[in-house]
């Protein structure tokens, strides 16, 4: 808990056998989650057997792989019904550090953010290389946050982490059923908290990069860079009241 909120962190799995544990020891020495939630989507591996040995860890398993953004929704959903307060997206290859949880815990629990965001570029740009970031997606990161930035009027440093927190709040309030099932779920979410007027936080992050962290190949992440620029695209035009598009709907922004 944290001041009697309760505190869910969900780990949308793919094949992550050989990290969930240590993910999921690392969160709960924080000591203040109460639950954590394993989707596992429809994994080659034995993700969901390592995830059924921990202790105060829900498993739900996809009978079929349905995608990241699929993996997500289902995550969300389950974290609401299970009366979560804060929920704190960890994704459990280990490439991004728990020990932070607490920190956007607090974020979230005293009001100052609805969303917070785990920031790998925060840190300076040799930072992120040293951790053993890619330079083309360094720079592939670079170009799509500032383009982002400018589209829907955000000065974010990074639009692509994977370590993200919520309020119960913000997620009630988001259509994320409406949202892709693949990776641009994320950059979704990100441009439909800015439309409704919700302020997101950032907290720079150490990541680490190593054979068995999750990553999109060449190609994959073209259409993701591509898919990023289209949501910008409709939001423009939906705040411009040009299109109607069912990502981004008429309705109240949020109370500052």
């Amino acid at each position: 808990m944290y001041k009697d909120k309760k505190v869910v962190v969900v780990m949308p799995a793919y094949n992550a056998a050989q990290t969930l544990q240590v993910t999921y020891e690392e969160v709960m020495a924080q000591d203040i989650v109460d639950e954590v939630i394993v989707v596992d989507d429809a994994s080659n591996d034995e993700t969901a057997a390592v995830a059924r040995t921990l202790d105060k860890v829900k498993v739900y398993v996809h009978p079929q792989n349905k995608g990241y953004g699929a993996n997500q929704k289902t995550c969300y959903h389950l974290a609401l019904d299970s009366g979560a307060d804060i929920v704190i997206m960890v994704h459990p290859d280990y490439q991004y550090t728990p020990k932070l949880v607490p920190a956007m815990a607090c974020l979230i629990g005293n009001g100052l953010f609805h969303c917070v965001l785990g920031s790998r570029i925060l840190g300076g740009r040799d930072r992120a290389l040293k951790q053993g970031m890619p330079l083309w997606k360094y720079f592939a990161n670079r170009f799509l946050t500032c383009t982002e930035n400018i589209m829907l009027g955000t000065k974010l440093s990074e639009y692509h982490t994977g370590y993200r927190a919520f309020s119960k709040e913000l997620l009630q309030k988001l259509p994320l059923d409406t949202n892709s099932d693949d990776f641009v779920f994320d950059n979704q979410v990100i441009a439909q908290i800015v439309w409704f007027g919700y302020p997101i936080g950032e907290i720079s992050c150490p990541a680490r990069y190593f054979k068995e962290a999750s990553s999109i190949n060449f190609r994959r992440s073209l259409k993701y860079g591509f898919s990023c620029l289209f949501t910008g695209m409709w939001f423009m035009l939906a705040n411009l009241k040009l299109v109607k598009s069912p990502l981004f709907p008429p309705s109240n922004k949020a109370a500052d």
